[in-house]
């Protein structure tokens, strides 16, 4: 049979804007897992610079969406042919073997969704911190967040609904759901997010803002306030 014509196992979809400085970079960390046979779909939702220039070629299908990573990402689901969906941040690199790790992991434990440990690459010294408790927290709740990597079965993932249409917090609300149907796989080796957002706007204002929007959104705020929000201390 045609390897063209066999569905993937894993699907990467990536959503990104103006990430022509780290695309490239992301892309290349996942070239072995498309060597095996993964698809890689980045959706990009209105650049301006060279993503998307600096995307094609290094990815399967670059696609355009609606701005906002819950939109980016579904569309990204949408054209996705993977049985397991990956959704990974323009500024993370995966382990190596993520697609080993996750399959052996999904099989083995019978779980259908997931995510990886994460370290926050910078010199602050808190950022080391932070992305421990990111961790132990994510252990704890079973909830994880968008730098964490998340994986999820095709089925699961349709099942819940996909990402929920907002604009902050989709992937609070997205793990919140697929928890409902199931602990999940926390994978120990980690994913490598950027610290350039922490460290341009403080690691300690950054840490404290995104506590008091987690902790809104717990309460009930709309998510549509919160980025607007967000976004205005950014």
């Amino acid at each position: 049979m045609d390897a063209s014509l066999t569905a993937p196992r894993l699907s990467v979809v990536i959503p990104c804007v103006d990430e022509a400085e780290a695309i490239a970079g992301t892309l290349a960390a996942i070239e072995p897992l498309r060597a095996r046979g993964a698809e890689v779909i980045v959706v990009d939702g209105g650049s301006v610079d060279a993503t998307v220039a600096r995307a094609q070629g290094r990815a399967d299908r670059v696609l355009t969406a609606a701005r906002g990573r819950a939109s980016q990402m579904n569309a990204g689901a949408k054209h996705a042919r993977g049985e397991v969906l990956l959704f990974l941040h323009a500024d993370t690199r995966l382990p190596q073997h993520a697609d080993v790790l996750i399959e052996s992991g999904l099989a083995s434990t019978g779980k259908s969704w997931g995510r990886f440990d994460v370290t926050i690459e910078g010199t602050h010294p808190l950022l080391r911190v932070i992305a421990a408790a990111m961790n132990r927290r994510s252990r704890y709740t079973g909830v994880a967040t968008g730098d964490q990597g998340i994986f999820v079965s095709r089925t699961l993932f349709e099942r819940v609904g996909g990402y929920p249409p907002i604009a902050l917090m989709e992937d609070i609300a997205l793990t919140t759901a697929l928890k409902r149907h199931g602990a999940p796989l926390c994978i120990p080796e980690k994913a490598t997010t950027s610290g350039r957002r922490w460290e341009k706007h403080g690691v300690v204002r950054t840490m404290l803002l995104m506590w008091r929007l987690r902790l809104a959104y717990r309460l009930g705020a709309n998510p549509d306030r919160l980025a607007l929000h967000y976004a205005a201390h950014r």
